[in-house]
């Protein structure tokens, strides 16, 4: 959900590495900075750049690990220049009323309005320090009386409909390598790595996954095809391992996050139960 944010970034990024303004043009930017309205950085044929607009650019580019400075306020000042001068040039040619730049406005209109009723919400609704503590003692209570924290190292293998989930199981039970069927037939992400997930704890997976982890042996495959709403799933236990918890403040930036998406998410349902959806 972050079209938009992305969009701009390339752009931006784009233009402050490959400048094509000439030195007249920004010489003649320049000379026209005096005698702009308030809060104005720079006008192009009367459209104007705001200060606000170039804190925005600054901002985006240091979060890309630019140094702030005058030559990069400069350098973002030339590309809304470039911008403008590209938009409204595209206006004048008759490309602002095409089919497909109405969609892609359209497109990053809707995704920077849903990034900013989000960050809306959870600026109205901000995680504190105690909801935070609350998670950590509710994890740390579920490790029981060991007080370890344990991990799986697994693996999976994501597949459309049960009858090919059974016959990629048949394959792995005849001695075909988990990996190498994930790799011929897995439709997630990671068939590039032989199906691969990585170390997770069983809270992190969807109960119907963690279920049948907890009762697998290292080295294991699922005697059955796992059903979620995505298809069905094939689950290997590569291997199993204990530690330590981290403390409250190493979980913090952890726990942090898994609550703001659990709110995100639990907003973004609430709405969803109040409104149509049509899905052809």
């Amino acid at each position: 959900m972050n079209l938009f944010s992305s969009q701009f970034k390339s752009k931006l990024s784009t233009l402050l590495t490959a400048s094509f303004l000439s030195a007249g043009l920004i010489a003649s930017a320049s000379a026209q900075l005096s005698g702009l309205p308030i809060n104005a950085a720079a006008s192009v044929n009367g459209a104007i750049i705001t200060n606000d607009m170039v804190e925005q650019g600054i901002k985006m580019a240091t979060s890309q690990g630019q140094q702030d400075s005058p030559d990069l306020r400069k350098a973002v000042v030339q590309k809304f220049i470039e911008v403008l001068l590209l938009s409204q040039r595209a206006e004048k040619d008759g490309l602002a009323n095409s089919e497909k730049a109405n969609t892609q406005l359209m497109l990053i209109r809707q995704n920077y309005l849903a990034d900013l009723e989000l960050s809306t919400f959870m600026a109205q609704n901000p995680i504190s320090e105690a909801d935070m503590q609350a998670e950590y003692n509710k994890e740390i209570a579920s490790l029981g009386p060991t007080g370890m924290m344990v991990e799986y190292k697994v693996s999976d293998i994501a597949i459309a409909t049960e009858a090919d989930a059974q016959a990629a199981l048949s394959r792995i039970k005849k001695g075909e390598p988990f990996d190498k069927v994930a790799k011929s037939i897995s439709l997630a992400p990671n068939r590039v790595q032989g199906g691969a997930v990585g170390w997770v704890q069983a809270g992190q997976l969807a109960p119907q996954i963690s279920a049948v982890l907890l009762n697998l042996a290292k080295g294991q495959v699922s005697q059955a095809p796992i059903q979620m709403q995505q298809g069905w799933y094939l689950l290997k236990l590569e291997d199993k391992r204990s530690s330590k918890p981290p403390s409250f403040e190493q979980a913090k930036p952890a726990i942090r996050n898994g609550l703001a998406q659990r709110k995100q998410f639990e907003f973004l349902s609430q709405i969803a139960k109040e409104s149509k959806i049509v899905v052809q």
